[in-house]
């Protein structure tokens, strides 16, 4: 998927490993499923792992709605994350590893993932961290200027959660592109020294939704029938006369 001399071995490994299924080291062990990814060893661990590697620079990783995602926060530490659609869910802020897979494509209206079409908000290009990477690489543009320098990397919990997340979640604010460090960006922020990424993000910006008419309509339309139409009735009923 990023096959590219260009990409680094700790983010390649990331990109492709299986998280979630059983560590193979620990496969008779209890909660063994490889939720940690340890970047100096370029591979995906389970916590009974942990131990051999606590000097390492270790990423939890999370599952959201059967994909795998990771904090704001941890991600923005290792690249830049601007413009990748967030959301926030158990009070964190996560971005997904990956591009989902999609039942249909529609481009009626709206804002997409310019590498994959994914319906996304109106502020955001990216639908996942690897389709940003997947975009610039095919771009030309230097993925260097886009990873950052990551010495130190621990995980939040001492106690390491499963990694589990609840499915209520909520879109970050429309209009707004904001790292978890709290550095605001704006449209071509951190993409300025890519031109072609430049354009594409003024490009998707611009872009307005095709038509209103639905929106307009619906909102004329009442949202269900009269009263006397539910309850009209053919007659009065009788009772049948008792003998």
């Amino acid at each position: 998927m990023l096959d590219n001399s260009e990409v680094p071995g700790w983010l390649s490994a990331l990109m492709t490993e299986k998280f979630f299924n059983a560590c193979i080291i620990h496969e008779d062990a209890k909660k063994n499923e490889k939720n940690v990814f340890c970047l100096d060893c370029c591979e995906g661990i389970c916590p009974h792992c942990l131990t051999h590697h606590r000097f390492h620079r270790l990423l939890q990783i999370r599952r959201y709605v059967y994909h795998d995602v990771v904090r704001l926060g941890d991600a923005d530490k290792l690249m830049d994350c601007a413009h990748v659609q967030s959301y926030t869910t158990n009070s964190a802020k996560v971005v997904f590893l990956n591009q989902r897979p999609q039942s249909r494509l529609s481009r009626a209206c709206g804002n997409f993932c310019i590498n994959c079409d994914r319906n996304l908000q109106d502020s955001y290009l990216f639908c996942s961290l690897s389709c940003k990477l997947q975009h610039i690489l095919r771009t030309g543009c230097k993925l260097s200027k886009y990873l950052r320098k990551c010495e130190f990397l621990a995980l939040s919990e001492p106690g390491l959660d499963d990694g589990q997340m609840t499915p209520d979640s909520v879109l970050e604010p429309t209009g707004s592109v904001r790292t978890e460090s709290g550095s605001s960006n704006g449209v071509a922020a951190g993409l300025s020294e890519c031109p072609a990424l430049t354009s594409t993000a003024t490009t998707e910006i611009v872009r307005k939704k095709r038509s209103t008419l639905p929106g307009i309509r619906s909102a004329f339309t009442p949202a269900c029938r009269p009263v006397s139409e539910i309850n009209r009735r053919k007659g009065t009923p009788h009772r049948s006369p008792l003998y």
